[in-house]
Parts: structure tokens; sequence; C-alpha cells
């Protein structure tokens, strides 16, 4: 790659403000959207029972077509796609329940073709049931990622959905702190089948497990630095520093992770930890010279030259805990935590109001910090501060929330059976099939995501290419990333990093 082309890739993601919070919401509301006229399609068509080449195809430019649109050729019309993808969803419905007029019916229209319920009872189900909506939000998460790390480095993709040089916000900051939350909301499986066969942690048993999946992220960080050198590939520094990358970044979460695991459950709460260490940090950020040292130092030495990405981590740690806490607490078929006032709510309710009660706390801590009236911070994914710990958990939880109430809508009689075979059929039914392959194979899907896009820099001139040309590249490389995902996804090949 020649010097000045290089210069001028790493100019053209350098130095950005970003955008508004709203128009991100707007832009990232795309995908719930899409699921819900998937869902619309499943439910009352039984549109993706027979998963062929038209099946994949649509859910393919449903789930993942729509977000790259949103990103690109709709980045200034998000409202306009979001009806024209609401709207079809609202009409389909209205007439099927208008058409048959037993829309309760309708819903269970997958278990009247399966196997019958049988009468064994509440205790033939898992304790840790599966979520749909968690998957749809999983994978619409990461595809956004995948279209993002691409997309930015042509001129379709607007610069105010880059990252931030230092304050503000856009839609990749918001990416990379959904990808770590979404890790924690992952990683609340594993902490509670330990839990529920009483099994004790210890803090050398906890840690040989979580290196267990810290090395090849490590190996993959080393990788990927020292192919960004050996190739001369355009960087910027100021991200995560000379050396850092964000796979470091998740390397240390499963250590420190357990670490808060072997913490007593009744004193210090993965909540708690989370709040606690983000605040602590941004106190010594306001307090102390740090935050010039992160924002200006001189890059003379190993530690000043990674700081972006050493001091963030604080701040990443307490997005997965954060993510972890919001896990622990709607993963669980039964919570025993459960509030009084939603005590009396179906199951798929409770955690619907679960998720709104969170979203509501963590926008009201976001408000408190942003606000002039009291503390006036201001966001910034470089220091990983409180003010976007904050706005990453509170958006993810609104988004979970989204997912989860179109699922109720939807499939309203998901988690009313009484046998294991027949709720694994239903949450199979009401699962995309691209959304369920992205969820299944995440950190390979983005690994691959990582190749590809460095594949595509090293071989084009993003900068130079019109658009036509580049949406060309794009929908290829989705395609690819959708196919490959998917196929490893019916076959059922689990690739663990």
């Amino acid at each position: 790659m020649a010097q000045s082309y290089k210069s001028l890739k790493e100019d053209f993601v350098s130095n950005l403000s970003g955008g508004g919070i709203w128009e991100i919401n707007y832009v990232t509301a795309v995908a719930p959207a899409a699921v819900l006229l998937w869902s619309a399609l499943q439910s009352r068509r039984n549109f993706f029972v027979n998963y062929g080449p038209t099946a994949f195809t649509t859910d393919f430019l449903l789930n993942v077509g729509a977000i790259l649109a949103a990103t690109t050729i709709y980045s200034s019309a998000p409202t306009a796609l979001n009806t024209l993808l609401i709207l079809p969803a609202i009409l389909l419905h209205i007439a099927t329940t208008w058409s048959r007029r037993r829309s309760k019916k309708l819903s269970h229209t997958v278990v009247a073709n399966g196997p019958p319920e049988n009468k064994r009872g509440q205790d033939s189900l898992e304790s840790l049931p599966e979520r749909p909506f968690i998957t749809h939000y999983r994978g619409s998460m990461m595809v956004v990622t995948c279209v993002a790390i691409l997309a930015v480095d042509f001129r379709v993709f607007p610069r105010r959905f880059a990252k931030v040089e230092t304050w503000g916000t856009s839609l990749m900051d918001m990416g990379v702190g959904s990808f770590v939350f979404a890790a924690g909301l992952a990683s609340a499986r594993p902490v509670l089948k330990a839990r529920a066969v009483g099994k004790a942690t210890f803090l050398g048993p906890s840690l040989i497990a979580a290196a267990r999946h810290s090395v090849p992220l490590l190996l993959l960080g080393f990788v990927r630095l020292y192919s960004v050198k050996g190739l001369d590939y355009a960087e910027h520094v100021s991200e995560y520093g000379v050396h850092w990358n964000f796979f470091f970044t998740l390397a240390l979460l499963p250590p420190f992770a357990a670490i808060v695991q072997t913490l007593p459950q009744s004193l210090f709460s993965v909540h708690f930890i989370a709040l606690s260490a983000t605040l602590v940090y941004q106190a010594v950020l306001d307090t102390t010279s740090l935050k010039a040292y992160v924002l200006t130092a001189p890059r003379d030495n190993l530690l000043s030259q990674n700081r972006e990405g050493l001091f963030s981590f604080v701040g990443y740690f307490g997005i997965f805990l954060a993510g972890q806490a919001v896990g622990l607490d709607i993963l669980p078929r039964k919570n025993p935590a459960t509030m009084a006032f939603i005590s009396g709510l179906s199951p798929k309710h409770q955690i619907l109001t679960r998720l709104v009660v969170w979203s509501a706390w963590f926008s009201v801590l976001l408000f408190l910090a942003i606000s002039y009236r009291t503390f006036g911070l201001q966001v910034s994914r470089r220091l990983a501060n409180l003010p976007y710990m904050l706005w990453v958990s509170a958006f993810n939880c609104a988004q979970l929330a989204l997912f989860c109430a179109i699922e109720a809508q939807m499939f309203p009689g998901l988690y009313s059976a009484t046998d294991q075979r027949i709720e694994t059929r239903r949450c199979k039914h009401a699962t995309s099939q691209v959304l369920g392959a992205f969820n299944a194979n995440g950190l390979a899907i983005f690994l691959l995501a990582n190749l590809l896009t460095g594949l595509v820099n090293l071989s084009t001139h993003t900068l130079q290419a019109n658009r036509a040309t580049t949406m060309v590249i794009l929908l290829f490389y989705t395609l690819a990333l959708a196919s490959i995902a998917t196929t490893l996804h019916v076959k059922k090949i689990k690739i663990k990093l």
C-alpha cells in the first residue's frame, strides 16, 4: 500500500466527531423492525418453515440487507426504511387476524404440526430456556458490527457513523461497546448453570478455565498485530494504541470476570461491581492527571504507546459486567428475585418488564452523568468512561426490550409448553436461521469478517470506489458471511475460540 494512500485512509477515519444519539437509535431500530417483519411472515404464514433458497434469500435481505441499507444508502432516511419494514408487518398481522378470527390459535401453528404435548409438568423443562429474542439481538448486533468494519472504509458510509476521535457518540462506538455487552450477557449462562448445581467457585480453577478462553483471543490479537505491522496496513493509533487491539481487550475479560465470580454474591452483586468500578475509574479520570495522560501523553514507552487500550479496559469491563448482570436477571425460567409489582405477570411479560426497568435505570443514570445541571460529563469511547458505559448499557437493554416485545406479540405461546421437545421446536420456529447462525459462531464470523475486510482493503482502493461498486462489494461480502455462517449453523458446526 503506497504511503500516501495509507495516510489518506488513516485521515479518513481520524478526527471525527460522530453524530447524535437519537439518529443512532433510528438507524439501529432497523434491526428489530426487520425481525418484526420476519416474525410476521413466520408466525402468520410459516414462510421460513421449509428453509430453501427463497427462504434464505428473504431472511438475508431482511436481517442483513436492511442493516446494510440503513448504514449506507438509507443512512439519511432511517425512518423511511423502518416504515417500509414495520408497515407490511402490521398489515400482515391485522389481515391474518381478521381473516381467521383466532389469533391465539395462529401463534401455535407449529405446535399443531409437531408432537403432542405430554403432561409431565414443568419439571421436564430446562431451568435456562432458549430465548429467541436474545438470539435475534446478538445476531443483529453481530451483523451491524460486520457490516460497519468494512463499510467504514468506503465513502458511502457516513463519517458521523465512524468512531469518534475522543468525545461524542457514533454508531461504531456503540457497536464495539455492544459487542462487549453481548459477551457479558452470554457469560451469565455458565454462571447460572454452576449456581444451579451448587458448584463452589474457587479462584484457581476459575482462572484456569478463563485462560482457556483468553489464550485463543490473545493469539488472535498477536496475529492481527503482526499482520497490520507486516502489511503496512492503515491503522488508527488513537483508537487503542500502537500495539493494542480489540482482541487483547476481549482476552482480558474472562480472567477478571472469574475473579468477580469468586466474591460473595450476598455482598458484591455483579451490577454493584460494574457500577462501582466504572465510578471509581471516572473519579480517577476527573481528579488526577490520568485523563490528560491518556489523551495527550507522548508515546515514548510501551505503556504510553498503548495507554488507550490499557486504561479503557476498566470501562469495557464495567460494560461486560453490566451485560452479565442483565443476563443473570433475564435468562432463568424462574427468578427468585422477582420484583413484587411484576410477580403477577406472565413469564414473558415479566422478562419484558425487567428489561424496561433495566433500560430506564441506566438511562436515568446516563442523564444524570451527562446533564449540565448535574455532572456535565461527555461520552468517550476512547476513554470508555462512565457515560459511555451507561449509554451502551441503556441502549442494549432497550434493544433487548424491543426484541422481547416482538417475540411476546408474535409468538405468545412460546414458553407455555410442558415438554422440552415442544418448547425447543417452538423456539426453533421463532428464530431466524441467519441471525441464529451469526449468534452461534459469532466470534469466528467476526474473525472472518476482519480477514475479508483486510483482503478487500489490500486489493481495492476503497476511497476511490463509486457508489454502485461499493454496494456490490458490500453485498457480496455480507452474503459470503451469511452463507458461511448459515452453512455452519445448519450442519451444527460450532467453532469455539
